[in-house]
């Protein structure tokens, strides 16, 4: 199996920073893609960045020139600096990962518990 484990939410002021990490362990051969979802109350989850083995980035427009996702493919960690953060940010932020489980697969896609994001003054 594989874990995904993520840290570093918490209370933040709206213009404040935080930054979010995902360590995955167990069954990995290869990580394909990593990704940070978010679900805040009342809304249906949403992709907020993504980010290629190779290290290609893609963001949700919301979040363009504030949140930066990277990643440490020796170590298979993710994370994602946020900055000007704002209430709408507020959410439960998911780590997901693409995991290729050995050198014939499995192929699957894994996902954190979430960690939770409060902006709020």
């Amino acid at each position: 199996q594989v874990r995904l484990a993520e840290s570093g939410g918490g209370l933040v002021q709206p213009g404040g920073s935080l930054t979010l990490s995902c360590a995955a362990s167990g069954e990995i051969y290869r990580i394909n893609d990593m990704a940070w979802h978010r679900q805040a109350p009342g809304k249906q989850r949403e992709l907020v960045a993504r980010v290629t083995a190779g290290g290609r980035t893609k963001y949700d427009d919301s979040v363009k020139g504030r949140f930066t996702i990277s990643r440490h493919n020796a170590e298979n960690t993710l994370t994602l600096q946020m900055n000007s953060l704002r209430p709408e940010d507020t959410a439960v932020y998911y780590c997901t990962a693409d995991v290729v489980q050995g050198l014939w697969g499995p192929r699957n896609n894994f996902w954190g518990q979430g960690t939770q994001v409060t902006v709020s003054s």
